[in-house]
């Protein structure tokens, strides 16, 4: 790692570590600094929807159509947040997204290539079982958990239940599009590193 990159993620690490006692965050800027050089996990919600819309036909995820979908915003927000990381050099490894279509389009503007849909992500809601939803909980700590190929960062993509299952009372408050950024140790459990809000990326210098 060069000299350069290893004063900011000592920096970006000593800011983590003070927002954690409620002092400033890292810039958005020094987090695309991280990500450029790999090994973290991006956890998103989906777009922005259309609040008109719900899931209609929730046993059959294949049924497209009978799905809240996102709106003009969402995806144009989604599509500026892949336009930073291609400007900013993030390299997007392994993308994951919940099984609704909201969150695969979602990953795909971000990433930049087809996610992989998997349940583990997916908002099981009413039609699943309390502990199917508590597996898909513990599935998705286990993906964050995870360290991504070496120089890639994951991306997940998934619904504000399942990342409040996953990861506790403080993401109750997500908003459409928001991020957590996450290291994986390499031993089983992760790092918070920030949180953005999706309209914070746009707000990056060129």
């Amino acid at each position: 790692m060069a000299i350069g990159v290893r004063l900011v993620v000592a920096l970006v690490l000593a800011l983590v570590a003070g927002s954690a006692w409620g002092q400033s965050s890292p810039t958005v800027g020094a987090i695309l600094t991280l990500l450029r050089a790999g090994g973290y996990v991006i956890v998103v919600r989906h777009g922005a929807t259309h609040a008109d819309q719900a899931d209609t036909d929730p046993l059959n995820l294949d049924n497209v159509a009978k799905q809240r979908q996102l709106n003009d915003k969402g995806r144009a927000d989604a599509e500026a947040v892949g336009n930073a990381f291609k400007a900013a050099g993030v390299p997007i490894g392994k993308s994951i997204s919940s099984r609704f279509y909201r969150a695969v389009e979602t990953a795909r503007l971000i990433g930049g290539k087809e996610p992989e849909p998997t349940l583990e992500v997916s908002e099981g809601g009413l039609v699943v079982s309390p502990n199917e939803n508590n597996r898909r909980a513990q599935a998705f700590r286990a993906i964050v958990a995870a360290p991504p190929a070496a120089g890639t960062n994951t991306l997940v993509v998934s619904h504000k239940p399942n990342i409040l299952d996953a990861f506790g009372k403080d993401w109750f408050e997500i908003r459409e599009g928001e991020a957590a950024i996450f290291r994986p140790d390499g031993k089983g459990s992760y790092t918070l590193i920030a949180r953005v809000p999706i309209d914070q990326w746009a707000t990056v210098k060129k």
